[in-house]
């Protein structure tokens, strides 16, 4: 896509409640990168407003000081201290929702005072990037509004859910329930009724929608890769003696490491020498130290803290395949980034990784029970230690497909689609 460089570019109002390029709002990292990124292509064919929470003030600033980007414009909006500091207090805990929910109503006067000045001619809601919250602005604002991308109707298999503590049954199940109140909050129909284009990044969200919004409903994923991520980045394996094999995320139980470590366990008995290595930190760490330890994998297990990108990226680009076991992802970034340095994906036939990996770069397992799931990981994995040509061959695969379907750049072109198929605009 070239930039348009007429004199009737849109004028486009983007809502990003995080989207800092640093990925350091403390709003969510997976966040951060899609707003900014999603912003940085509509900048290419489009004059831009950003309305994004004051939180990633420090972040945009670092990148703008060192790199201008031409039609930019940011307002940073944040709650009144009285609301602000308790609901971050308790941010971990839950209070996020609320408090991008308050945010998103305040930021609707904002939009109004801006509008009557710039006449915009598009509202795109970016982040939050979930399909079940109220944006108060595409509610009411009277421009043509896009919203996403974003998911959010994925769930975890009931036959997981049903093993997991209790804590972890009462989470998923306030989850269901708040998000049935939000998709019933009559502000969030209005919007969702006056969309013009609706982007979800996986099929269960495609499929949660009513029939009549899926008329207007496009594929666009959460997570892509820049040439600057893979940079100097070395996509061989390292000459390791051992199989390695990587994953990564943040260690909640959703994220399935447990099982991933368990058919790591079935499959090194076979094989002999491998190793995984679980990149990440999270509240899971001392329970999956105890799995470790009581499946005697010292040694063979090694869990390191999460690392700088580039760090992580070179990590990833050394190991044989990359395992990824989590339940319920919308997006999956690190699927993403691991097809993007060529590397067979071993994920569940779920939500945002289910619709990454095809059988040209990888292999889905489908998630009956956690008994036949770990077994069935571990075959993959013994499947890819014994066959070479397959590895390789699903490694370039998964290369050829980030390269496709994945690169910032390309997104930016079919965002560019989406406007003017939505809002029939054209450069002509």
């Amino acid at each position: 896509m070239d930039e348009v460089t007429n004199n009737k570019r849109m004028r486009v109002l983007v809502g990003a409640f995080a989207c800092d390029p640093t990925a350091n709002s403390g709003l969510g990292s997976g966040e951060d990168v899609l707003g900014w990124n999603i912003i940085r292509q509509i900048c290419k064919f489009a004059d831009v407003w950003v309305i994004a929470s004051d939180k990633n003030k420090e972040g945009i600033a670092k990148f703008l000081g060192v790199k201008k980007m031409q039609g930019l414009n940011v307002t940073y909006v944040s709650l009144p201290k009285l609301l602000s500091k308790p609901l971050w207090h308790f941010w971990s805990k839950g209070a996020s929702q609320i408090y991008s929910y308050l945010w998103q109503m305040k930021v609707y006067g904002v939009a109004r005072k801006l509008h009557r000045e710039i006449h915009f001619d598009v509202f795109h809601h970016v982040t939050y990037a979930n399909d079940w919250m109220a944006s108060f602005i595409g509610a009411f604002l009277p421009v043509a509004y896009i919203r996403g991308p974003g998911g959010g109707a994925q769930k975890i298999p009931a036959n997981f859910v049903k093993k997991f503590p209790f804590k972890n049954r009462a989470g998923e199940r306030i989850r269901s329930i708040g998000q049935w109140i939000f998709r019933h909050d009559p502000w969030f129909i209005i919007g969702q009724n006056r969309a013009q284009a609706l982007l979800v990044c996986n099929k269960e969200s495609f499929e949660g929608l009513p029939k009549k919004w899926q008329k207007k409903a496009y594929f666009f994923p959460v997570n892509g890769i820049s040439n600057e991520d893979l940079e100097n980045v070395n996509r061989q394996e390292a000459s390791q003696k051992s199989f390695s094999v990587v994953t990564a995320g943040r260690l909640f139980k959703l994220k399935g490491f447990d099982l991933a470590i368990r058919a790591f366990k079935i499959f090194s008995d076979t094989v002999g020498a491998a190793q995984l290595t679980i990149i990440g930190d999270g509240p899971e760490l001392r329970n999956l130290e105890t799995l470790i330890q009581k499946l005697n994998l010292g040694g063979k297990v090694t869990i390191v803290p999460w690392m700088p990108r580039k760090e992580f990226l070179r990590t990833m680009g050394s190991c044989k395949v990359f395992l990824f076991a989590s339940l319920r992802d919308g997006g999956g970034a690190v699927v993403v980034e691991a097809m993007a340095l060529g590397k067979p994906v071993i994920c569940f036939d779920l939500a945002g990784p289910g619709f990454h990996i095809n059988d040209k770069c990888g292999i889905k397992i489908q998630p009956g029970n956690p008994e036949q799931a770990v077994y069935d990981m571990a075959k993959a994995l013994e499947k890819l230690y014994t066959d070479n040509g397959l590895r390789l061959a699903l490694g370039n695969g998964a290369r050829k497909e980030a390269e496709k379907e994945y690169r910032w750049d390309a997104l930016g072109d079919r965002l560019f689609d989406i406007y003017h198929a939505a809002l029939h605009y054209g450069t002509e």
